[in-house]
């Protein structure tokens, strides 16, 4: 296997609910902010174990000298490799841990995962400053889901296919509920017209 065999793999967009949002800028009066879009970490290395799972490795060297930490990242896949730089902020979330994270994030984007993130159309949400939250946080748009999200139905598929991955539940009433979103979702794929398929 070489990297080109799985580059369309590692590319391919993030479900909705694992990006996450953080504002970029406010307004003068902090009641809009421009929303990035970003995903963490274990979305990377969930992404690298399920493609190529003996076939990566990260490494880390912390850079000596700066005001909140700093280190340089080597992410290798299928014996290719990329390197950059990760940083913490200021404050409490400026650990050698956030940088380290931060620097995954920046070599992973260099195989293309999570590439099409910088591609998002620029938007801005009310902010809840109080919460350092969006009121509402953005929609992805069609092109920036998976396939299975961008169908009817897909979002019954989806839930319904998270609970089997663990096992069928014991519990009746959940084993009727995955059947009824499986029922949704295949309905959604083949709709029922006078009681005949479609």
């Amino acid at each position: 296997m070489k990297l080109s065999d799985i580059q369309r793999r590692l590319q391919a967009p993030f479900p909705a609910h694992m990006v996450m949002w953080k504002p970029g800028a406010f307004t003068k009066d902090r009641s809009r902010a421009l929303m990035l879009g970003h995903i963490d970490a274990r979305a990377v290395q969930d992404r690298l174990d399920a493609i190529c799972p003996d076939a990566w490795s990260f490494e880390l060297e912390v850079v000596a000298g700066t005001s909140h930490p700093v280190v340089k990242g080597r992410l290798t896949v299928l014996g290719v490799s990329r390197e950059d730089i990760g940083e913490a902020g200021e404050g409490e979330l400026g650990t050698l841990k956030a940088a380290s994270s931060d620097a995954l994030k920046r070599c992973a984007v260099q195989f293309g995962i999570g590439r099409y993130l910088y591609d998002l159309p620029k938007q801005w949400a009310d902010w809840d400053d109080s919460k350092r939250a969006p009121k509402q946080p953005p929609e992805l748009p069609e092109w920036a889901r998976p396939d299975h999200e961008r169908t009817p139905g897909s979002a019954h598929l989806v839930q319904a296919m998270d609970q089997l991955r663990y096992e069928l539940p014991e519990d009746l009433d959940l084993q009727r509920e995955v059947y009824k979103h499986l029922k949704a979702a295949l309905g959604s794929l083949h709709p029922v017209n006078n009681g005949q398929a479609a």
